[in-house]
C-alpha cells in the first residue's frame, strides 16, 4: 500500500506540474504586461530559492552569501551588454560563479552553525563592497544598459532556470548525491566515518548552487536596465531566499515553489500600500513557520494528501 501511495503522490505532482509548466508558458499571450513581469519575478524566486535548497536545505549549512552569486551575474552581465552574445554571457555567469563558490567555499565550509552563516554574510559583503570599489576607479558608480530584450523575452529563459532549479532538487530527493547531503546535514562526522567523501560533497552541491543564481542575475539586470552595485549585492536578496524556501519547505521540491509563490502575492498586497506592515508580518511569519511548521507549506500540503489518500485506501478496501 505504501508503494501505491508513493507512487499516486508523485504521479499527482508530476500532473501539476506539467499543468503550472504550460500554464506558465502559455501566460504571456493572455497576460498584460504588468502580469508577465510579476509572473517573470516569481520565476526568479523560485529559482534563487531552488537553487538554496539545493545546497543549505540539503545539507543544513544555512547561507546568507547567494546575494553575491546574484550580483556577479548581473556584473558581468553588465559589462558584457552589447559585446558578447547574450547566449554566451549567460553560461558564462554560471561558470564564473561556480568558480567564486568553489574559492570562497574552501575556507567557509570549514567551519558550520552560526559561524557558516556569519561568515558567508561577511564574504558576500566584503565581494560587494570589492565590485564598489572598482567601478569607483573607473569613475562609475552604476551602468545602464540600453536596447534591452522586451520582459516577454526575458520571461521564457527566467522560466527556464526556475524548471531547472526545480529538477535539481527533485533528482536530489532520489540521487545518492542527495542521499550523501543528508547524510552530512544528519551527522557529518558519521557521513564521514561510512566512507561519504564530505569536503568534496560540500563544495560540490556550493558550486552548482551558485550557477542558477548568477544566471538570474544577468537576467535581471537586463530587465531593470540598471546595474548597482549596492542594489543587486544586496544581504535583503539572501535573506528573502531565506524565508521562501524556510516558509515553503526548505528540503522539499515543491518548497521553493509555494514559498515563492506565498511571499510574492503577500508582497504584491502589501508592499506598495503598508511596507512596514508587510515587513512585520513577514518577520512573525518566519518565527512562525521555524517554531510550528518547520516543514513549512509543502510538508503541511503533503500530510493532508498523504491522509487524504490513506482515507480513499480505507474506503476502497471497506467491504461493502
Amino acid at each position: 500500500m505504501a508503494r501505491t501511495l508513493f507512487s499516486s503522490v508523485d504521479k499527482g505532482g508530476l500532473t501539476v506540474a506539467a499543468s503550472l509548466t504550460g500554464v506558465a508558458a502559455l501566460s504571456p499571450l493572455i497576460l498584460s504586461a504588468y502580469g508577465v513581469g510579476v509572473l517573470t519575478q516569481l520565476c526568479a524566486w523560485i529559482a534563487l530559492a531552488g537553487s538554496w535548497v539545493a545546497f543549505s536545505g540539503m545539507t543544513g549549512y544555512i547561507s546568507l552569501g547567494h546575494a553575491v552569486f546574484f550580483g556577479l551575474g548581473a556584473y558581468i552581465m553588465a559589462l558584457g551588454w552589447q559585446q558578447i552574445p547574450i547566449v554566451a554571457i549567460l553560461p558564462l555567469a554560471g561558470v564564473a560563479a561556480a568558480a567564486l563558490a568553489l574559492v570562497v567555499g574552501f575556507p567557509a565550509l570549514r567551519v558550520r552553525g552560526p559561524y557558516f552563516v556569519i561568515l558567508t554574510l561577511g564574504i558576500s559583503e566584503f565581494l560587494k563592497y570589492v565590485v564598489v570599489a572598482i567601478e569607483a576607479s573607473l569613475g562609475s558608480g552604476g551602468r545602464l544598459l540600453i536596447d534591452t530584450p522586451d520582459t516577454v523575452v526575458l520571461f521564457y529563459p527566467m522560466l527556464g532556470l526556475a524548471l531547472a532549479a526545480t529538477a535539481i532538487n527533485v533528482w536530489l530527493t532520489r540521487s545518492r548525491l542527495g542521499a550523501a547531503l543528508r547524510a552530512i546535514r544528519e551527522d557529518e562526522t558519521a557521513a564521514a566515518t561510512v566512507g561519504v567523501p564530505v569536503t568534496w560533497i560540500k563544495m560540490l552541491a556550493f558550486a552548482v548552487s551558485a550557477v542558477i543564481p548568477a544566471m538570474v542575475g544577468a537576467l535581471s539586470v537586463l530587465r531593470s536596465t540598471y546595474f548597482e552595485p549596492m542594489q543587486l549585492f544586496s544581504p535583503t536578496t539572501s535573506f528573502t531566499i531565506v524565508t521562501m524556501a524556510i516558509i515553503g519547505g526548505s528540503d522539499r521540491p515543491a518548497g521553493p515553489v509555494l514559498g515563492a509563490a506565498f511571499i510574492l502575492c503577500l508582497s504584491e498586497l502589501l508592499w506598495a500600500s503598508a511596507p512596514q506592515t508587510y515587513m512585520i508580518l513577514l518577520g512573525a511569519l518566519l518565527i512562525g513557520f521555524v517554531l510550528l511548521a518547520p516543514s513549512g507549506l509543502s510538508g503541511l500540503w503533503a500530510r493532508r494528501r498523504s491522509a487524504s489518500l490513506e482515507r480513499r485506501a480505507a474506503v476502497a478496501g471497506r467491504p461493502a
